[in-house]
């Protein structure tokens, strides 16, 4: 596993991520990590949702086979 260095953080971030890491129970590190993959790698569940939400927007009431029938027999009829 790689590291991270994070430098020029001021004070009271530093203090909230210290207060934060001990409601949770674990080190400031354990919690900046947490707080990073939270962040910046979705939940599974929050991805399908995303995604779920796209395929609403993007959904068609054409029917795409009709078209391509139609196609095809405009393409035999020549």
């Amino acid at each position: 596993m790689t590291q991270l260095t994070v430098r020029n953080v001021s004070e009271q971030v530093v203090r909230a991520l210290k207060q934060r890491a001990a409601a949770h129970g674990r080190s400031a590190e354990a919690e900046h990590r947490d707080l990073l993959r939270k962040a910046l790698v979705p939940e599974q569940g929050e991805f399908a949702a995303r995604a779920r939400v796209l395929r609403q927007r993007l959904r068609s009431s054409v029917d795409s086979s009709v078209l391509i029938r139609a196609d095809r027999d405009r393409d035999t009829a020549s």
